[in-house]
């Protein structure tokens, strides 16, 4: 039976190639660019909740990591170092060895060194904290949105919540066509952080926040730490399309409230909205204004979405929430 140490040395253990010491010691070295400070962030993905317990183990090792590149990808900063705290509920080295090829995929995909973490037993349960770097003062945070500001996403909304729908046999028989269902579940299942397009907008947006529990609820933070209010148009929310037809209100639940994007939600100057275009076609990414920052209204409603017509739309729920 494979002690602990015999996992690590297997599964995790590689030249470091950011870090003055990586794994093998009692703690990594790091060195910080001159100029720049450090930014870490730290995920937990936990089986039955974060992904299903039938997911394939490149995946969760994928998006273990992705999730956490993203946040990078959220502060305009670029992804360096990261360490691995995984609990297991037994020794599966099938598993492990595909755990440990989905998760470096991304490491190399974003040039990440793991520089650190720990095993042990118990419930498959994953903790990732990353670190990266920024030039000072240049962070793209919560509380920056400034009144008037375009609202902006990236990328394509709900097609992860639908491929979770798909999983948990939530949707009708045949919603979704075989292509698309591939499509909704790859989303799922493998997020593709945008790092580069935040590091396009330190010098552009106001600020910024990657979309993990729904455009509404991630949006609704930036609205809250900024002081202000915003409208969006439904129509203009880049939402996925599918070729039958599916009930309007579960489509816009799922593209505004769904989460698991791992896009960009961001706000920026008026002034900046063509090089916001420039940008999206030289990384050759979908961005999308879907509306404005508005003063903060008297009452708890921040954030209204409007259709085409300026009907406004009613939704139950916002968002995801661990503890709701």
């Amino acid at each position: 039976m494979p002690t602990e140490f015999n996992i690590i040395e297997k599964y995790f253990t590689r030249a470091s190639q950011n870090a003055d010491l990586g794994v093998g010691d009692d703690a990594a070295l790091i060195q910080i660019s001159a100029g720049h400070q450090l930014a870490v962030s730290a995920d937990m993905s936990v089986a039955g909740t974060h992904f299903l317990a039938d997911c394939p183990a490149y995946f969760v090792g994928w998006k273990s990591l992705a999730v956490n590149v993203s946040d990078m990808a959220a502060m305009g900063a670029t992804p360096k170092w990261a360490t691995l705290a995984i609990a297991l509920p037994n020794i599966d080295e099938a598993w492990l060895a595909e755990f440990s090829r989905g998760f470096f995929a991304c490491a190399d995909e974003f040039s990440i060194s793991l520089i650190g973490g720990d095993t042990t037993r118990g419930p498959l349960n994953i903790s990732v904290q990353i670190m990266g770097e920024l030039p000072i003062d240049k962070a793209l945070r919560r509380d920056g949105a400034k009144l008037g500001d375009e609202i902006w996403v990236s990328g394509t909304l709900g097609e992860a919540a639908l491929g979770l729908a798909q999983l948990q046999k939530k949707l009708p028989e045949n919603t979704l066509s075989a292509t698309e269902r591939q499509v909704c579940i790859d989303a799922l299942q493998a997020p593709q952080p945008r790092v580069a397009l935040g590091l396009a907008l330190q010098y552009i947006a106001n600020s910024a926040i990657d979309i993990s529990d729904g455009l509404l609820a991630d949006l609704g933070h930036i609205l809250e730490r900024s002081s202000l209010g915003a409208n969006l148009v439904w129509e203009k929310v880049p939402h996925v399309h599918i070729s039958n037809e599916i009930d309007t209100t579960k489509l816009q639940s799922l593209v505004l409230n769904g989460g698991d994007d791992y896009e960009l939600c961001f706000t920026a100057p008026a002034s900046q909205h063509d090089a916001i275009l420039a940008i999206g076609k030289k990384l050759n990414l979908k961005l999308s204004a879907i509306g404005e920052t508005t003063p903060a209204p008297p009452h708890k409603n921040r954030l209204n979405v409007y259709d085409k017509n300026h009907q406004a739309i009613e939704l139950k729920s916002v968002g995801y929430d661990h503890f709701g």
